[in-house]
C-alpha cells in the first residue's frame, strides 16, 4: 500500500483540519463539506485523516463492522453470541466514485450465487463497508442527485434499508460523510448543502513563505515517502491520543442553558431556516470543548462552531456564495462567558499545544500565543497562529459585496443624459463599455433539446438514464445497470434443452443477463451567445436582457446543466466563460458584461460553433442547447447580414438545437431575430415571453374568450 501524506504535515488548512477532527469526535455533527479551488490539499488531508483515528473493535468475521458493545446490533450477519470473538482494526476510509451505481452504493443481490446456486444472498455495498468509518466523496457536486439523497438519508438515519432484486435487508450505516468540491464546477442544491453538518472554504495561501513551505514538504515526501512519514510519527501518535481522549470525554461535556441561549441568538441573528443549525452548532461546540479538554462549553467553543456550521445555512440569494459576517458574530457573542468554568477543570491547552487551533480557539483569550513557533514540527506551519491565506482568514466572508459596485435603480449620475425617442433606438448615446445591472431573476419557461439523448442525469431533456421509469431491457455489458430478472429468465429459457437441463434450476450463461433500460431526464450544455453591441446598450433593454439571461442561468442551475457564455460586440466575439457547471461564475461574468459598438453577429455564431465542436469532443454524450440573445442586427463588416445567416444555416445543418431570444421591442420592429431563428431552425421567443408567468398569462388570455363564447352558447 503506498505511503499516505501525514495529516499533521499538511500546511495552511487549519479550519479544514479542525472541522474533520470535530466531526470524528462527534459523528452526530453530520459530516463536512469542503469547498475550494484546485490544488488546495482537499483530497490529501481527507485521505490522511483515517491514519490518525483510533482503531475500533468489531465482531470478528462480521461484514458490517458491528460494535461488540452494541446490545441490539443491526447486522444481517447476526445475531452474535455474548462471547463472540472481537478483533481490532483501523478505521476505514471508503471512497465513493462519482460514477458509482445505486446498487454499488446500497448493495444488491449476489448475482454469481443467485445464478449458479439458485440462492438469494445480499452482497453489501459501500454504505455497509463505511459503517463506523469515513465515507469520502470527491467532487460531491458532480454526484447524481439520487445518490446524494441516499447518502444523506443514511447519514441522518444511521442505517440503510435495501428493498430491491428480491432482497430485503436493513443494516447499520453510521459514518462520517466528507465531501469535497470545486465551486467552479457547480454547486450543490441548497437542500443538500444544508444536510452537511459543517462546511469549510479553503484557498491556496497567498503568503510566499507559506507557499514555499508547502512545496518543500511535498517535494520531500515525493523524494522519500517513508522517511518523510517517519519524521511525523510522533505528531501523528499525539493527534491519535488526543482524538481518543476527546471521544471518551465528549459525552461528559456540559452544555449549559446560557450556552444554548447564545447559540439560539446566533442562529436567529443569521436568519437560518429550521432548527438543524441550532442542533449542529450545539453538537459542534460540545465536540470543540472536548477537543480542548474542557468540561463545559464556553463562548470560544460557540464561536468556532458557528464559523463552521452556519456559513452554508444563512438565508441568501440563489447566486450568493456561502459566508458569515464574523463581525456580527462577535457582537452577538460578546466577551461574557455563557456559564462560568468550574475551578476543578483541567487547565486547557495553549495554542502552542494545539496543532489545529485557529484564532477563535485560544482558550485563554490570548491570540498572540508564543511568537517563537517551530515550522519544522509539522503541525502549525511556520508559527503557532494560523498563517495568512489559510481557510480561517480567507473564507467565504472575504468575497463580500464590497467588491461589487452597488446596483442603482435610479438614473446613473455619471451616464449620458437621456434622449427622446424609443428606448431601443440605436442612437441612444451610451458610451462603449457601459455596464448595466440585471434585475431580480424570475421563473422561466422550460426549453429542451429535441429527441431523446443518453447523457448525464439531470432535469431538462428526455434521455435514456440509469434512473427513471423502466422502458425495456438490453444485454448487460460488463455488469452495468440494474438486473432485469424477468427478461434474464426469458432470455435463458429457450436454450435450456440445448444446455442439457433435465430438471431442477435454470442454467444461465453470461450472455443471458439483461439489464433494465430507463427513460428519465438529462442535463445539457446551455451555451449563451449574447449580443453586447451598441444596439443592445439602451439602459432598459440591456437590463431586461441581463435579467432574462440571469433567470435562464438560475433555471440551468436547478436542472444541473453546464453553461457557457459567448459575447460579441465591436469587431469580434469572445468566450467570456468556457463551459462549466458553476452558474455562479456565469452570473458574475454576466453582471460585468459591458455593451457598446458594432454588431458582429456572424463572428458570435462562429465562436459558438467552435465551442460546441470542442465540447462535443470532450463530452460527446452531453447534448447542447444554443441560446442566442440578440435583436438580429448585423452591422460589422461587409455582407454582415448574409454571413450571419450563412453561419446560422451551417449550425442548423450540424443539428444544433437553438433558441433565439428576441430582444427587440417597441413600436418599430424589424423582425430580424425572427429571420435568424428561421435560418437556425430554432425556436423564436421574445425576451418578455421567457418568463413562465408570461406564458401562463398568454394562455389564460386565449382561454377566456373561448370560455365566454361557450357560456353564451
Amino acid at each position: 500500500m503506498p505511503q499516505q501524506f501525514p495529516f499533521s504535515a499538511v500546511v495552511g488548512s487549519d479550519d479544514m483540519a479542525l472541522a474533520l477532527v470535530l466531526t470524528t469526535i462527534s459523528p452526530d455533527v453530520g459530516g463536512v463539506l469542503v469547498r475550494g479551488e484546485k490544488g488546495t490539499a482537499k483530497s490529501t488531508i481527507v485521505r490522511a485523516l483515517a491514519s490518525v483515528l483510533p482503531a475500533i473493535d468489531v465482531v470478528a468475521g462480521d461484514r458490517f463492522s458491528t460494535d461488540p458493545r452494541d446490545r441490539a446490533p443491526l447486522s444481517p450477519d447476526g445475531p452474535f453470541a455474548a462471547d463472540a470473538p472481537v478483533e481490532s482494526r483501523p478505521v476505514r476510509l471508503v471512497e465513493l466514485p462519482v460514477g458509482a451505481t445505486e446498487d454499488r452504493v446500497l448493495g444488491s443481490l449476489h448475482l454469481e450465487r443467485a445464478l449458479s446456486e439458485g440462492r438469494a444472498e445480499y452482497e453489501p455495498g459501500l454504505l455497509a463497508r463505511a459503517h463506523r468509518g469515513i465515507l469520502y466523496v470527491d467532487e460531491v457536486n458532480l454526484l447524481h442527485d439520487h445518490l446524494v439523497d441516499l447518502l444523506l438519508d443514511a447519514a441522518a438515519m444511521g442505517r440503510s434499508t435495501v428493498e430491491r432484486d428480491g432482497v430485503s435487508v436493513e443494516h447499520a450505516a453510521r459514518f462520517v460523510l466528507v465531501g469535497t468540491m470545486n465551486p467552479e464546477e457547480g454547486e450543490l442544491r441548497p437542500q443538500l448543502l444544508d444536510r452537511f453538518g459543517l462546511t469549510v472554504e479553503v484557498a491556496a495561501p497567498r503568503d510566499p513563505a507559506l507557499r514555499v513551505e508547502v512545496v518543500r514538504r511535498r517535494l520531500a515526501f515525493d523524494a522519500d515517502p517513508d522517511a518523510f512519514a517517519a519524521a511525523y510519527d510522533e505528531d501523528e501518535r499525539a493527534l491519535t491520543e488526543r482524538i481518543r481522549a476527546a471521544q471518551e470525554q465528549v459525552a461528559a461535556v456540559v452544555l449549559g442553558d446560557g450556552a444554548l441561549l447564545k447559540i439560539a441568538e446566533v442562529c436567529a441573528a443569521f436568519e437560518v431556516d429550521g432548527m438543524r443549525a441550532d442542533i449542529v452548532t450545539a453538537r459542534t461546540a460540545v465536540a470543540h470543548a472536548a477537543w480542548h479538554g474542557r468540561r463545559r462549553v464556553l463562548t470560544q467553543d460557540i464561536r468556532a462552531a458557528a464559523r463552521l456550521a452556519l456559513p452554508h445555512r444563512r438565508r441568501r440569494n440563489p447566486f450568493d456564495a456561502p459566508g458569515l459576517d464574523e463581525d456580527l458574530l462577535d457582537r452577538i457573542l460578546g466577551d461574557d462567558e455563557p456559564d462560568p468554568e468550574p475551578p476543578e477543570d483541567p487547565q486547557p491547552q495553549g495554542p502552542s499545544e494545539d496543532p489545529l487551533a485557529g484564532p477563535d480557539d485560544d482558550p485563554d483569550g490570548d491570540a498572540d500565543g508564543d511568537p517563537a513557533g517551530d515550522a519544522g514540527d509539522g503541525t502549525d506551519g511556520p508559527g503557532d497562529a494560523p498563517p495568512p491565506g489559510t481557510s480561517s482568514s480567507s473564507g467565504p466572508g472575504d468575497h463580500s459585496s464590497d467588491d461589487v459596485p452597488p446596483q442603482q435603480d435610479g438614473p446613473d449620475p455619471e451616464a449620458s443624459p437621456p434622449t427622446t425617442g424609443p428606448p431601443d433606438a440605436p442612437g441612444d448615446p451610451q458610451p462603449p463599455g457601459t455596464v448595466h445591472a440585471a434585475s431580480e431573476p424570475y421563473r422561466t419557461r422550460l426549453f429542451t433539446v429535441r429527441g431523446t439523448g443518453a447523457g448525464e442525469a439531470g432535469k431538462r431533456s428526455r434521455a435514456v438514464t440509469e434512473s427513471g421509469r423502466r422502458t425495456g431491457s438490453r444485454r448487460s455489458v460488463g455488469g452495468d445497470g440494474t438486473l432485469h430478472l424477468a427478461e434474464t429468465v426469458r432470455a435463458a429459457a429457450p436454450h435450456q434443452v440445448l444446455r442439457g437441463r433435465t430438471s431442477g434450476r435454470l442454467l444461465f450463461r453470461g450472455d443471458d443477463l439483461r439489464v433494465a433500460t430507463r427513460e428519465g431526464q438529462e442535463s445539457n450544455l446551455v451555451l449563451f451567445c449574447v449580443d453586447a453591441s451598441g444596439s443592445m446598450a439602451a439602459r432598459r433593454r440591456m437590463e431586461q436582457v441581463k435579467t432574462a439571461i440571469l433567470s435562464l442561468l438560475l433555471d440551468a442551475y436547478r436542472r444541473r446543466d453546464k453553461v457557457g457564455l459567448v459575447t460579441f460586440r465591436g469587431h469580434g466575439a469572445d468566450l467570456a466563460l468556457p463551459p462549466t457547471r458553476s452558474v455562479d461564475i456565469a452570473a458574475t461574468r454576466l453582471q460585468d458584461l459591458p455593451a457598446g459598438g458594432r454588431t458582429p453577429l456572424a463572428e458570435g455564431l462562429l465562436e459558438a460553433a467552435r465551442v460546441l465542436r470542442l465540447e462535443k469532443v470532450r463530452d460527446p454524450r452531453r447534448r447542447p442547447l444554443l441560446v442566442v440573445v440578440t435583436d438580429g442586427r448585423a452591422t460589422s463588416g461587409a455582407d454582415a447580414v448574409a454571413r450571419s445567416r450563412q453561419v446560422a444555416a451551417h449550425l442548423a445543418a450540424d443539428g444544433v438545437d437553438a433558441l433565439v431570444v428576441d430582444c427587440e421591442s417597441g413600436a418599430m420592429r424589424l423582425g430580424l431575430a425572427g429571420v435568424l431563428a428561421e435560418h437556425l431552425r430554432a425556436e423564436h421567443v421574445p425576451v418578455a415571453d421567457v418568463s413562465a408567468d408570461r406564458l401562463t398569462s398568454l394562455v389564460q388570455q386565449s382561454v377566456r374568450p373561448l370560455s365566454s363564447t361557450e357560456g353564451a352558447a
